[in-house]
């Protein structure tokens, strides 16, 4: 077993103030065909970067050793807000620079609005990133279904749901937090045109792709 004492993160604070870093997964046992090892804290910046040696039982009952980079950014909530009368949906505009430096032409990417659930329950944290990124209330939200994202080496978890909102007044131009360095384009579309827009990538994120085809197979905007 390999410990690193001074590390930040492990028995000592990082700049988060976070410690015990290096033992998230020792004491997984749920499933008997994998033994964790050993837990090596990579990197402790915002989020955490681990790798993790296990032996891996295989069906033939041989017990391989293997070793996985995971990062965790902690889970995460995002919400398909709709307006069932006027059949609009409003999604967001925003630079990303992970998919501008993966050959996105300019960054600014289409979504639903989203964000970490940092301390909070996902309802919670919904509805609190619902209205900062578009200036939307909603009290009243349906749970859609749960996903990882990309599992082969990202923990998150992310909660799906959506909620209808009132467009008839018009909706805001702009949200965010300025101390987040934020920048926010709100957009609305009616529901047609948004899932159009995945068929001519223009749409290209994945938790707005998989709600938008969701309200159109099985939710507000499904045809009985």
């Amino acid at each position: 077993m390999t410990d690193t004492p001074s590390r930040p993160g492990t028995t000592s604070p990082d700049h988060r103030g976070r410690t015990g870093l290096h033992l998230t997964g020792r004491d997984l046992d749920r499933n008997p065909r994998v033994r964790v090892d050993d837990v090596d804290l990579l990197a402790a910046g915002w989020h955490v970067l681990r790798a993790t040696t296990f032996r891996y039982r295989g069906d033939d009952g041989t017990w391989t050793t293997q070793t996985r980079e995971t990062y965790d950014r902690g889970n995460g909530a995002t919400i398909l807000l709709y307006d069932p009368v006027r059949r609009t949906v409003l999604l967001t505009r925003q630079f990303r620079y992970p998919v501008y430096v993966n050959d996105h032409p300019d960054g600014m990417l289409i979504e639903t609005a989203a964000g970490l659930l940092d301390d909070d329950d996902p309802v919670t944290a919904i509805r609190r990133e619902a209205e900062e990124e578009t200036g939307v209330r909603v009290d009243e939200v349906q749970h859609v279904f749960d996903a990882y994202m990309s599992p082969g080496s990202v923990t998150e978890r992310l909660h799906f749901f959506s909620a209808a909102y009132d467009g008839s007044a018009g909706v805001g131009e702009r949200g965010g937090l300025a101390e987040e360095d934020e920048e926010i384009e709100i957009l609305e579309y009616p529901v047609d045109e948004a899932v159009a827009m995945i068929r001519d990538g223009s749409i290209q994120d994945a938790k707005t792709i998989m709600l938008l085809q969701w309200a159109v197979l099985d939710g507000p905007f499904a045809r009985g």
